[in-house]
């Protein structure tokens, strides 16, 4: 009879062990923060690969996507989204495709997919054309500054700051 409270014992901690392995994985997942749309897609649509290559934003087709970061990433062209999955660290946006002044005043702000500049390999997003040129006059001081500011602001959620 002393068997059984050790069998209750051992199962619970497989009980246990399962739901860990269950858990932890979505667990990591929880401080990434990406600024996507109301179906998880981000950056307006626009194709993250088009702006390092044609240094214009192209509207991405729905045709053509991948995951990356809890965020869909739309691509106008099967190429474009093979390239992107084979690095997507190399493309995805700064401060997860939210708007790299905004990050820099301690903020996260949306952003259209027009507004953008790919600076010293890295890209950045901007709200919209008129925040862009505000931000593009100390582009060197705003990425300082959001670098500073990213950390303690990353999980914590847009309507919060």
């Amino acid at each position: 009879m002393k068997i059984q409270p050790a069998l209750k014992s051992f199962f619970g901690l497989k009980k246990l062990v399962a739901t860990l392995f269950i858990a932890v994985p979505f667990a990591a997942l929880a401080g990434v923060d990406t600024e996507t749309d109301e179906n998880g897609v981000i950056l307006a649509g626009h194709d993250v690969v088009a702006y390092f290559t044609e240094s214009k934003p192209v509207l991405g087709k729905a045709k053509y996507t991948a995951v990356h970061n809890n965020a869909i990433y739309r691509f106008s062209s099967a190429s474009n989204r093979d390239t992107f999955t084979k690095a997507p660290s190399k493309y995805a946006p700064q401060y997860g495709g939210f708007c790299a002044y905004g990050a820099s005043l301690g903020k996260k702000f949306s952003v259209d997919g027009k507004a953008f500049e790919v600076v010293d390999g890295k890209l950045y997003v901007n709200k919209n054309l008129n925040v862009y040129e505000i931000w593009k006059k100390d582009k060197a001081g705003y990425i300082k500054t959001a670098n500073s500011k990213w950390s303690a602001i990353e999980a914590t959620a847009a309507y919060k700051l």
